[in-house]
């Protein structure tokens, strides 16, 4: 296709130039010039040549004269270039310092200079040398004052100065003109300086600027909601705050878990027992079976036999397990509490299952045993090895890791076929 249209290009400039010569031929022109007692007599169509040549030569001359001047520049600006790629490629790397040196000489070239800055602003930061990240900010501002505001801000709040950060950032995002970094910024400075209201009402604008994944987003959603539930200085403060939010920011396992303990802590255990119940109908989650098992109350006989019959469903889920173990040491059914703990540790070993396991032996009176699964439960919070149990006083011999079969059926009643 491309090989008929040079073709036909090339027809149409022949026809064209064939009526411009034939109309130039009946009429060439003439061009008269004299100056200082020369004449110089011409066709039109010469002159324009002429000209057009003249104007070539002066041209080539003068980039013949510039070169020596311009070889330097060009050199400069290929020696900046390659330095600002390695420097970027030692941020990446972690070689802080050499990224550094390295974009702070390419900075000298007046293009490559706000970024160049950014970048060795954010390198300066990663080492702590935040004194002189903040003193690149500061020439950085001069070139590109909006990207340099937001990497202030980030280095002030790793400095441990979040409240400057919120300060730096508020008078944009009060006129809405913050771009999508200095929201992410915002909410991060704002979580850390204990403004979660201002966090809060910062999450909307962030959501609309696209500039996080889904995930993403939703995982910092948690952690400003969360953090907001925590700041809540008393029952009251705390329901109206659980009532004010939206409904879909209800429903994160994280923010439930929160509200949760919050609320029982203040002793409102009804309306903690009834969102961790409602939530786990909606969805199972490992973390509200886990809360749902450490709360306290008075109805833990009743909220037992009503985790005991989600084993059905979730044999092989440990944070069941767990729960079901810690409510039978509260009740004092040492008989139920080993064999859930026990399994529960088989699939996944925690620091919260060998101390319930230790205070189960604790309340059986061997003392000894108890000792063994506590120092377990700290070995495993320091990430040092355990001391596995005697067979002996493992129900049946050893610990059974081995998974519950369970059939599982599709909407239309038929047996899924494991992979």
């Amino acid at each position: 296709m491309t090989l008929w249209r040079w073709i036909l290009a090339l027809v149409i400039v022949a026809a064209l130039a064939a009526f411009g010569w034939h109309w130039v031929a009946e009429d060439p022109g003439y061009v008269l010039v004299r100056f200082h007692g020369y004449t110089v007599q011409t066709s039109l169509l010469a002159a324009v040549v002429i000209l057009i040549l003249a104007w070539i030569a002066i041209a080539a001359l003068w980039r013949a004269v510039r070169w020596p001047f311009g070889a330097y520049s060009r050199r400069h600006q290929r020696t900046s270039r390659q330095r600002l790629a390695d420097g970027l490629v030692a941020l990446m790397e972690g070689r802080h310092g050499d990224a550094e040196r390295d974009l702070h000489r390419a900075s000298r070239l007046d293009t490559l200079r706000g970024p160049a800055l950014l970048a060795a602003a954010e390198a300066a930061s990663r080492r702590g040398e935040h004194a002189r990240a903040l003193e690149a900010l500061d020439q950085a501002s001069q070139v590109a004052p909006r990207a340099a505001r937001v990497v202030r801000a980030r280095v002030l709040r790793r400095d441990g100065k979040p409240a400057e950060a919120l300060a730096l950032l508020t008078p944009e995002a009060d006129s809405g003109n913050l771009s999508p970094g200095g929201w992410r910024e915002l909410v991060l400075a704002a979580v850390a300086a204990g403004d979660t209201r201002r966090a809060r009402n910062a999450l909307e604008p962030l959501q609309k600027s696209g500039v996080m994944s889904t995930r993403a987003y939703n995982a910092l959603e948690s952690v400003v909601l969360v953090a907001s539930i925590q700041a809540a200085g008393d029952g009251a403060v705390l329901n109206t705050l659980w009532s004010q939010l939206p409904k879909a920011q209800r429903r994160a396992p994280a923010v439930i878990d929160a509200y949760a303990r919050k609320a029982a802590s203040y002793g409102l255990m009804l309306p903690a027992m009834d969102e961790v119940e409602s939530a786990l109908r909606r969805e199972w989650s490992p973390q509200l079976v886990e809360t749902y098992g450490a709360l306290a109350g008075d109805d833990l006989d009743a909220r037992l036999r009503r985790a005991e019959g989600w084993l059905d469903a979730h044999p092989n889920d440990p944070s069941l397990l767990l729960a079901l173990g810690r409510m039978s040491v509260r009740l004092q059914f040492w008989g139920k509490a080993r064999p859930y703990l026990e399994r529960s540790l088989a699939l996944m070993p925690t620091a919260s299952a060998w101390e319930g396991l230790g205070d189960t032996y604790n309340g059986m009176g061997d003392a000894a045993l108890a000792q063994r699964c506590y120092r377990n439960a700290m070995a495993i919070t320091r990430g040092e090895a355990i001391e596995p149990l005697p067979e002996s006083v493992v129900v049946g011999g050893k610990l059974d890791t081995r998974p519950i079969a369970i059939e599982e059926r599709d909407v239309h009643g038929v047996p899924r076929l494991k992979e």
